[in-house]
């Protein structure tokens, strides 16, 4: 079984920067696509941003230019850097991977238990 862990939430003024981190452990063969996704109050989990195996990434055009995704597959790690955020990027932040425990198994949609990101003076 495969577990996401974030860390790097908290709260930041608008204009400020954060950097969330999710690593992947447990039984872990391989990790496909990544992505971080967010839900803010009263609304409902939208993608922010997905990075492929082989690194091509995709953004949600409310964080074009600002947000970046990253990962390591030597650590199963994914990354977002998050630069210029706004009082609307509040929300909980979601990792989400495709993971499976070895060759033989399907790929399953993992997701982490979100870290809180505040933008707010």
């Amino acid at each position: 079984q495969v577990q996401l862990v974030e860390s790097g939430g908290g709260l930041v003024q608008p204009g400020g920067s954060l950097r969330l981190s999710c690593a992947a452990s447990g039984s872990i063969f391989s990790i496909n696509g990544m992505g971080w996704y967010r839900q803010g109050p009263g609304k409902q989990r939208e993608l922010v941003a997905g990075i492929t195996r082989g690194g091509s990434t995709n953004y949600a055009d409310s964080v074009k230019g600002r947000f970046i995704i990253s990962r390591d597959d030597a650590k199963n790690a994914v990354y977002l850097q998050m630069n210029s955020l706004k009082p609307e990027d509040t929300a909980v932040y979601y990792c989400n991977a495709a993971a499976r425990s070895s060759r033989y198994s399907a790929y399953l949609e993992v997701w982490g238990q979100g870290t809180l990101v505040t933008v707010s003076s």
